[in-house]
């Protein structure tokens, strides 16, 4: 089972990575959770499915560790996405996933974190 949710969370990111969110729909329970902590919790398919139409641009994925044990996996890693318009930001996330029987997503628990913009803290003066 851990090798399958392995591999069920290497989709889920390769759909992110290409801005394909059918596949990742397609990988979630009708009744998945997705949690993104601090921000806001959307629960069912169809209102994930409006959620995601916004984050349809490719995302630039790298994994650093992926575990997966019984019905829960675990990844880390950096994320680049488009913030607006030709300027990207730079993410350190943690996606924590507990599947159903049937091999779906179940819930989702995202922690996410934007690093500094070093240029950005130079150009206001507060750089050392």
């Amino acid at each position: 089972m851990s090798d399958k949710n392995k591999e069920i969370v290497e989709k889920v990111n390769e759909a992110f990575s290409t801005g394909n969110m059918g596949s990742f729909l397609d990988l979630c329970a009708d009744d998945v959770e997705w949690t993104i902590v601090g921000h806001q919790t959307i629960s069912g398919k169809e209102a994930l499915r409006e959620f995601t139409k916004s984050m349809e641009g490719p995302h630039k994925f790298t994994v650093e560790t992926l575990i997966a044990d019984g019905d829960s996996a675990m990844a880390t890693g950096g994320l680049t996405m488009e913030e607006e318009p030709g300027c990207e930001g730079a993410y350190e996330y943690c996606d924590i996933y507990r599947f159903d029987g049937e091999g779906k997503v179940a819930e989702l628990k995202t922690l996410i974190v934007k690093l500094k913009d070093e240029g950005a803290e130079t150009a206001t003066g507060t750089a050392g």
